[in-house]
């Protein structure tokens, strides 16, 4: 099931990719779907700054990032700042090792669409929103220990 977020409040979503077509391939869907999307980021302290900038609703985030930066501990950082975070890794190994910084995980391969539907999986339940089964693929952790929606 696909809802779209209502325009006038748009959920924000910040993207943490290296690898640079599959983060257009998903900003686009998302964006298609009403969400906001901040630009792409591609480093940890880049996507720091970003979350800092902007209130971020929701990140997804690769382990591997660009020049060695370590994607599960940008997101013990964004935890602290109140961002839950999707891991979106072939990595699973390490996810698992992380998996407490992270509310859920994709991992890779995955279709945009698919990480979409997650995406909206996610935002659905934090706005109590009726139980319903999580999107196939998407490892869901600690959903419930995020903080509602308003």
């Amino acid at each position: 099931m696909t809802t779209v977020p209502d325009p006038a409040s748009p959920r924000v979503v910040l993207i943490v990719e290296d690898q640079l077509l599959v983060a257009m391939a998903l900003k686009d869907e998302l964006e298609d779907r009403g969400y906001r999307v901040l630009d792409l980021a591609v480093r940890h302290q880049e996507a720091l700054a970003m979350a800092r900038a902007t209130p971020v609703d929701l990140a997804l985030v690769n382990i591997d990032l660009a020049d060695d930066d370590d994607g599960s501990a940008l997101a013990w950082d964004l935890k602290a700042m109140g961002v839950p975070v999707i891991f979106i890794s072939g990595q699973t190994d390490r996810v698992e090792l992380a998996k407490e910084a992270a509310i859920a995980s994709m991992p890779k391969p995955y279709s945009a669409r698919d990480l979409a539907d997650a995406v909206g999986y996610v935002f659905r339940q934090r706005a109590g929103g009726a139980p319903e089964a999580a999107p196939p693929k998407l490892d869901v952790f600690a959903l419930r220990a995020v903080k509602p929606l308003a």
